[in-house]
């Protein structure tokens, strides 16, 4: 186990990436808490969940910019290298064709600063997720 030495929570890998401290209360201070560089970023994808998901509400879950509908739809967060995205495992597979080329995991796929968002295909996802009522968390 590793523990961070700012926040003593433990983790099984060593150096896990995390959010030290109080959660904000809303994605715009989760925003503005990022690096200067990576806010235009966030906000644009925000600004595309937004359109994409008019129903949703605006939430921080599991520490990170929720949009909420009767459940959690999809989250994302900003990380050093990347930012991801977290719209459960079923979206994960269902998509797992378009994101070749990306990192993913079970539930969740990252973007590298050093390319562009691919703002249409997370906004199809999230809409895939809100439609078919599939996220976890």
């Amino acid at each position: 186990m590793w523990q961070c030495p700012k926040c003593g929570r433990e983790f099984q890998k060593k150096n896990q990436e995390h959010f030290c401290g109080e959660p904000p209360k809303a994605i715009e201070d989760y925003i503005a808490e990022q690096p200067k560089e990576i806010q235009p970023l966030l906000r644009q994808l925000r600004s595309a969940l937004r359109e994409a998901l008019p129903k949703a509400e605006e939430r921080i879950s599991w520490h990170m910019p929720t949009f909420w509908y009767k459940q959690n739809i999809i989250h994302f967060a900003a990380f050093k290298h990347h930012i991801g995205i977290y719209p459960g495992d079923v979206a994960m597979a269902h998509f797992a064709d378009r994101l070749e080329g990306y990192k993913t995991s079970k539930g969740a796929a990252q973007f590298p600063y050093n390319k562009p968002l691919p703002l249409e295909l997370i906004t199809e996802i999230a809409r895939w997720c809100f439609e078919t009522v599939n996220h976890h968390g």
